[in-house]
C-alpha cells in the first residue's frame, strides 16, 4: 500500500504556535513511529512557524522522550530568538498532554562562500537498477517503515562493509511514493536506512530506538533543484557500541555527488522483547 509522506507528516495551525498532527501505524518500527518521521513532523511545524523563504533550516536536533502512539498529537513551537542572520526555535511534541519529543532548530539565511571545501566525497555506487532492494531481517514481519522507503543496497559485499573498526551500510534511497524534495524529507531520510548494527551477523534480534538525532542541512540550493523521483546516495556508519548505546553517523548526497545533509544519532541497544523503553 502506498502511503504519502506529505500527508503522514502534515501539520495544521491552531494558533499561538500550536500545530495539530496525527500518527498512523504506517511509519511504525517496533514501539512507535520511526524517529525520522517524528523529526519530520517537528521540523514541518517549525517551518510553518518561521514562514520566511529567505531562511532555511541549518540544524535540527531532536530528543526522543517516549514513543508516540497512533492518534492525534500537537506540536508547540516557540521562536526563542530571531536574529539578523539566524533564527532559533524550540518545539515540543505532546500527546494526551504528555511530552513525547523536544527539538531545537536553527534557521539561517544564505551566506557567501568565502571559504569552501568538502572532504566527504560521495562513494561511487553501482547503477540503481543493478542494486538489490533492502530486505527485512527475516525475523517476523518487517517494520512498516521498511515499506515506506525505496532502499537499494550498494555499499560493500551484500550491502554491508564489515570491519573491526565499525560497520557501514548504504546505497540509494528515496521515498516509496515520489515526494517533493525539501528539508523535511531529508530529515526523515536521516533515520530511514537499516541501522548498521543490524547488518552485522548475529545482531538481527536487537532494536535501536533513537535517543537523540541531529541533522545538519548543507546544500539548500541543491534541494531546491531536485525532483520527487530523484535518488539520493547515502552512507551510515557505527563505530562504537558500548554500555548499551551506539552512535550512527550518516551522510546523504544528491545523485550527482553534492552533499546535502550530515547526521548523527545516539541510540540505545535493546532486545526487542524489552519494549517499551
Amino acid at each position: 500500500m502506498s502511503v504519502h509522506f506529505e500527508q503522514e507528516t502534515a501539520v495544521r495551525a491552531l494558533g499561538g504556535g500550536r500545530y495539530a498532527t496525527a500518527f498512523s501505524q504506517d511509519w511504525f518500527v517496533f514501539a512507535g513511529p520511526n524517529g525520522g518521521i517524528v523529526a519530520a513532523v517537528l521540523l514541518r511545524a517549525c517551518i510553518a512557524e518561521v514562514d520566511d523563504p529567505g531562511r532555511s533550516p541549518r540544524t535540527l536536533t531532536v530528543h526522543y522522550l517516549a514513543p508516540p502512539a497512533v492518534g492525534p498529537a500537537e506540536v508547540h513551537v516557540t521562536v526563542e530568538r530571531a536574529g539578523r542572520g539566524v533564527s532559533f526555535l524550540s518545539a515540543r511534541l505532546l500527546q494526551d498532554g504528555e511530552p513525547k519529543a523536544v527539538a531545537l532548530v536553527a534557521y539561517g539565511a544564505p551566506r557567501p562562500d568565502r571559504v569552501a571545501w568538502s572532504a566527504r566525497p560521495c562513494p561511487v555506487l553501482p547503477p540503481v537498477g543493478t542494486c538489490p532492494p533492502l530486505a527485512a531481517d527475516g525475523e517476523g514481519e518487517p517494520p512498516n517503515i521498511r515499506l515506506r522507503w525505496d532502499c537499494r543496497w550498494a555499499l560493500g559485499d551484500g550491502g554491508t562493509t564489515l570491519a573491526t573498526e565499525g560497520t557501514e551500510t548504504g546505497g540509494w534511497l528515496r521515498a516509496e511514493v515520489p515526494t517533493p524534495v525539501d528539508h523535511v524529507l531529508v530529515a526523515a531520510m536521516a533515520d530511514a536506512w537499516l541501522p548498521p548494527i543490524l547488518a552485522r551477523p548475529g545482531h538481527q534480534s536487537v532494536s535501536v530506538p533513537t535517543i537523540e538525532l541531529t541533522v545538519h542541512f548543507r546544500d539548500t540550493s541543491t534541494l531546491a533543484q531536485l525532483q520527487p523521483e530523484d535518488w539520493f546516495a547515502c552512507s551510515f556508519r557505527t563505530d562504537v557500541v558500548q554500555e548499551g548505546y551506539l552512535e550512527e553517523d550518516g551522510l546523504i548526497w544528491a545523485a550527482d555527488g553534492r552533499l546535502v545533509a550530515m547526521s548523527r544519532q545516539l541510540a540505545v541497544v535493546l532486545e526487542r522483547r524489552e519494549f517499551p523503553r
